[in-house]
């Protein structure tokens, strides 16, 4: 299964993980120590294969694992959002893109967890892709 097929399953959890990918790489390094911190965490939850390849601690592991479930995951970038929306309050940063990118995967994952579909990642990142979800 390609790409392309992947956004056509209308899994909102693929469209959530490529969200937090989008994110990811919206965040200012100069003014978001905070968003490399979150980038840290979204690398690894959103990344199935850095998981696999990258030593990491069973205790890094276990909190790893506790996103598996898309109403964690949505509860998790709500939190980020609402982070970097409070810190465009604080200093007039170009923040508001992740802010954004972050509110809309947060929807994404509630809109999985709504319509009760499984977590799946892409299989370009090392993911199983939706092949296996039912």
């Amino acid at each position: 299964m390609g790409f392309f097929d992947e956004f056509a399953s209308r899994n909102f959890s693929l469209y959530a993980q490529w969200l937090g990918l989008i994110s990811l790489i919206c965040n200012n390094p100069i003014f978001a120590i905070i968003g490399w911190v979150f980038a840290f965490v979204l690398v690894f939850v959103e990344i199935p294969l850095c998981t696999k390849f990258c030593p990491t601690s069973p205790k890094f592991d276990n909190f790893v694992a506790k996103f598996e479930n898309s109403y964690l995951r949505g509860a998790m970038y709500l939190i980020m959002a609402i982070v970097m929306f409070l810190s465009t309050l604080i200093n007039e940063t170009a923040l508001i893109a992740p802010a954004v990118t972050l509110l809309l995967t947060f929807i994404s994952y509630a809109i999985a967890g709504l319509k009760q579909q499984p977590h799946a990642s892409s299989k370009m990142l090392g993911g199983t892709g939706v092949d296996n979800v039912v």
